[in-house]
């Protein structure tokens, strides 16, 4: 259950919106969180992901790296693609993999290749953060870059500060209200102790103050 009602999320949203500086460009809104009662060296780290309503990354970069079915598929929504055998041409350098990597927000890979990849192209992946998300060899890649563009993902690594976004200014006030209030229920639902781990959650827009709702 919620410790923060509907309609204290709608006035804080509202705030959020009017009382600042208006920009000549889309503003990110993000969720800012400070965990508490949290030991990140003994307690299990957690990680998880989950879809909202209304996508907060609609101009997400997506890079794919797909069987020929998925790159012929990818080709056709504007994506760049690359296959099995330009991974190979790489010959595992980390320049050209990272010069490749370097447009892309997030990688997607067909399921059958998620094995090899490592095979080919070494960890580099992995250092840079951009490890692709599987799509299962059923799944179209238009599907999994909608649901991607409409997920967000929490991970404790070595800190109790935790960020995400949660919508952009071009959204209603209440998609934004609906995606945060889906936000905060799954962080919530990821912590050991539920709302006894949250310390304390703030809003804000990508150039705006921040905003406290709880805590």
């Amino acid at each position: 259950m919620s410790k923060i009602q509907s309609e204290q999320l709608k006035k804080y949203i509202h705030e959020m919106l009017t009382e600042r500086k208006k920009r000549n460009f889309k503003e990110t809104t993000e969720l800012q969180i400070q965990l508490r009662d949290y030991d990140v060296q003994k307690d299990k780290r957690f990680q998880g992901s989950t879809r909202l309503l209304h996508s907060p990354y609609p101009n997400i970069k997506i890079g794919v790296i797909g069987n020929l079915t998925h790159c012929d598929q990818a080709k056709a929504l504007g994506l760049t693609a690359i296959d099995q055998d330009g991974l190979k041409k790489f010959n595992k350098e980390k320049k050209p993999i990272k010069k490749w990597c370097k447009p892309f927000d997030i990688l997607i890979a067909s399921e059958s290749l998620m094995k090899v990849i490592p095979r080919l192209v070494g960890n580099v992946f992995t250092k840079i953060g951009k490890f692709p998300i599987a799509i299962p060899e059923t799944e179209s890649v238009s599907s999994k870059v909608n649901e991607v563009k409409a997920s967000v993902k929490f991970q404790l690594k070595n800190t109790l500060s935790l960020g995400t976004a949660f919508g952009t200014d071009e959204m209603t006030e209440d998609q934004l209200r609906q995606n945060l209030s889906t936000t905060i229920n799954f962080l919530v639902s990821l912590l050991k102790k539920g709302w006894n781990n949250v310390g304390t959650l703030h809003i804000k827009t990508s150039m705006g103050k921040p905003i406290k709702i709880y805590g």
